[in-house]
C-alpha cells in the first residue's frame, strides 16, 4: 500500500503491484475462491491508489502543469470507467460466464490508464515540479491511502474539496465491512 519515494515513485510502484496481481489472474484456471479475494486484492488496491490520485495527484496537475485541467479530466474518465467496471465485477458471481469479461475489460482500461501516466502525466509532473513538491505529494498520497475507501463507489465525488471530506468516512465504513467479512485478508 505504501511504497515510499515521491509521488511518482510511489504510484509507478502501484501500478507495478497491479500488472502482478493481473498475471496472477491472467494464470489462474477455474473460478475458485483464490481467484474471487485476488479480484477482492485488486480492487483494494485500484480503489485506494485512485481516490489518492483524485485527492492529491490531479489538484496538482492542474495547478503546475499547463493545459493540466484537460490531463487530470482526462484521467478522471479514465478512473470512472474502472470504477464502474470494479462495481459490476464486485456483484458478479465467480461462476457467472460475464465474469471474464469484465476482468479482461478491467485490465484492458488499467494498463491503457497506466502507460499514459507514465509516458504523458508523470514526465511533465517531473519537469513542472520541484523534488521538495514531489516528495511533498508522495507523503499526502500515502497517507490518503491509508484512509482510502476498500470499495468502488462510482456515484462519490471525484475532486476537492468534497472527496477529501467524503473518502475517509467512506473508507472507515469499507474497512470495518472488510474486517467483519474477512475480505483482503488472503
Amino acid at each position: 500500500m505504501g511504497h515510499g519515494g515521491n509521488v511518482i515513485e510511489e504510484l509507478m510502484a502501484d501500478h507495478r503491484e497491479v500488472e502482478e496481481m493481473f498475471g496472477r489472474i491472467e494464470a489462474m484456471t477455474g473460478k475458485s475462491q483464490e481467484l474471487r479475494d485476488l479480484v477482492d486484492e485488486v480492487t483494494i488496491e485500484l480503489v485506494r491508489h485512485s481516490v489518492a490520485e483524485e485527492e492529491y495527484l490531479y489538484p496538482a496537475v492542474r495547478e503546475y502543469i499547463e493545459g493540466g485541467d484537460q490531463l487530470a479530466d482526462k484521467e478522471l474518465a479514465d478512473h470512472g470507467r474502472v470504477e464502474k467496471i470494479l462495481k459490476q465485477l464486485e456483484k458478479t458471481d465467480t461462476d457467472d460466464p460475464q465474469r471474464s469479461q469484465l476482468l479482461q475489460l478491467l485490465m484492458e482500461e488499467v494498463s491503457t490508464h497506466v502507460q499514459d501516466e507514465e509516458h504523458n502525466l508523470f514526465p511533465k509532473l517531473r519537469q513542472a515540479c520541484t523534488a521538495e513538491t514531489l516528495d511533498d505529494l508522495g507523503d499526502k498520497i500515502r497517507r490518503a491511502k491509508a484512509m482510502a475507501p476498500t470499495r468502488p463507489h462510482p456515484s462519490a465525488p471525484d475532486t476537492p474539496p468534497a472527496n477529501k471530506l467524503l473518502a475517509p468516512g467512506a473508507g472507515l465504513v469499507d474497512r470495518a465491512r472488510d474486517f467483519v467479512t474477512g475480505r483482503g485478508k488472503s
